[in-house]
């Protein structure tokens, strides 16, 4: 069961029984000020990323195979990426130090994605607390799991100039658009769009 959705529900003023559906889609809503074409897009891209609402940090316990297949140029084969299977520290080092503001080991282990869209990089958790003024979150970051985890994901969508793109509605090119500024790429397409189409009918 999910900590940061029962704090989110408590947050917006419904049931917190842990379980995301159409009353917390609606009360999210209501509580953020959103109108149905935002949330509908925000709600679908989080929940992807978050597995339902249900995982808000990253989880760098991977597989060979499994790093293969996210970092195709720095795994290109089994014999490289060997090493760092199983092992969250060496891995986030070998993927994180050197980008988002990320200059050391701990920097790479401690700026782990974190939230429902899985807020990465120091240069990210200290923009957000910066513009949330929330400097906590940078001695704490653990405090994105639960306590901001929806917060960094409407942060995100805000920095990144999402709204805009999602404006243009509820449709496979605005969530395909919307999709590559959060993931880079288009994975998990398919589930994101079924995502928010759902939370598009559930706000009806």
């Amino acid at each position: 069961m999910s900590v940061a959705l029962k704090l989110l529900q408590e947050k917006v003023g419904v049931e917190p029984d842990g379980a995301y559906g159409p009353n917390t889609a609606r009360a999210i809503t209501k509580h953020y000020g959103l109108d149905r074409v935002k949330a509908a897009h925000l709600l679908g891209q989080a929940g992807h990323e978050s597995g339902g609402f249900k995982l808000t940090r990253e989880n760098l316990n991977y597989s060979v195979e499994a790093m293969m297949r996210v970092w195709p140029s720095r795994f290109p084969d089994e014999d490289s990426a060997k090493p760092y299977a199983r092992n969250g520290a060496k891995l986030a080092s070998k993927v994180y130090v050197g980008r988002m503001g990320n200059e050391t080991p701990e920097d790479a282990a401690k700026f782990i994605g974190r939230g429902f869209l899985q807020l990465t990089g120091r240069n990210n958790y200290k923009a957000f607390a910066h513009d949330m003024r929330l400097p906590e979150v940078l001695t704490d970051p653990s405090l994105v799991e639960e306590d901001y985890a929806f917060e960094t994901a409407m942060w995100f969508f805000d920095k990144n100039g999402l709204w805009k793109i999602a404006g243009e509605g509820v449709n496979d090119d605005a969530i395909a658009k919307i999709t590559k500024r959060v993931n880079g790429g288009h994975h998990g397409l398919k589930d994101r769009a079924d995502r928010t189409r759902q939370a598009w009918d559930w706000l009806r």
